[in-house]
């Protein structure tokens, strides 16, 4: 048997059942225009209490706000459902999606359609049709048309895994895992002329980061190929070199590439400075796709 209540906008200070729930679960039902609340049946014949918030709504969980325009809320079972405008929000994280589960007890949730997020004290945005965060982890999954954007830098595949780490009291990435089509772009800022960038390519990616988000390693394998603008001593021009393999491993110093490592099926290839500029030495399916970054404010 369904029950419901309709309640005003702010929700009241002596609904002390709903309140002890949250407080316990340490999340606490801050806005909605209306709450609903009542019980609802499982499929083994027992029945579940819930809560549904409709219009503005607004979650706090310690620093963290969940921001949507509906949402349904199981105590019992450690779920809130939420649809619409979905914002969540922590001293880390800042994530938007169409529809969406959160667990307040794990700290993670699932987000669907459009979503984009940003590790906000990091410079790094992603967005992907789908994403699964861990907070207690300190892991982001991005699935389906995942990229990554960072300093200059964007990472593209099938699924990527952002790991983050603390520094100095903030949060930031440490590691990035690609796997499928990865595929990463760094903008040349030595170059004088068109925009050039340094390519890497394969099945499986993963690039590390120092505390201050420099590169300090990439190792690309299956299907391994590298595109970097290489110069000399003065830091003139010299061509740009084609490297592959089945496994490659960058080595980075101060965020610059110091040395390169490649493992089975070799093969190299020096452009002299006349192709350093020709888009026709780019590897298969770069495209830089800065216009899809989203924007935060």
């Amino acid at each position: 048997m369904l029950c419901f209540l309709a309640l005003p906008a702010i929700l009241a200070p002596g609904l002390t059942d709903y309140t002890a729930s949250a407080e316990k679960k340490k999340t606490v039902l801050e806005h909605a225009d209306v709450i609903e609340g009542g019980e609802t049946p499982e499929s083994s014949g027992k029945v579940q209490p819930f809560r549904s918030a409709t219009g503005g709504v607004v979650f706090v969980q310690g620093a963290r706000s969940l921001r949507c325009d509906h949402a349904v809320e199981y105590p019992e079972s450690d779920l809130i459902e939420l649809e619409g405008n979905i914002f969540i929000k922590d001293n880390t994280l800042e994530t938007f999606g169409d529809r969406g589960i959160y667990h307040p007890d794990e700290e993670a949730g699932e987000l669907s359609g459009n979503v984009r997020g940003r590790v906000v004290r990091d410079n790094l945005v992603a967005k992907s049709n789908r994403s699964v965060f861990n907070q207690k982890s300190d892991e982001l999954w991005l699935y389906d048309d995942a990229i990554v954007w960072q300093q200059g830098r964007q990472l593209s595949g099938d699924v990527i895994r952002v790991h983050l780490k603390e520094v100095s009291g903030e949060k930031r990435a440490d590691e990035i895992q690609v796997h499928g089509h990865a595929f990463f772009a760094s903008r040349d800022t030595l170059s004088a002329g068109r925009p050039l960038f340094d390519q890497m390519s394969g099945e499986h990616m993963v690039v590390t980061l120092d505390d201050r988000s420099r590169l300090t390693g990439v190792t690309v394998t299956t299907k391994a190929r590298a595109l970097y603008h290489t110069y000399d001593d003065a830091n003139q021009p010299s061509g740009a070199n084609f490297t592959s393999g089945d496994k490659l491993r960058l080595f980075f110093r101060e965020g610059k590439l110091s040395r390169i490592l490649t493992t089975g099926n070799a093969l190299g290839k020096q452009y002299p400075n006349s192709l350093r500029e020709d888009k026709g030495i780019d590897l298969p399916d770069f495209r830089w796709r800065e216009r899809e970054k989203p924007v935060f404010r």
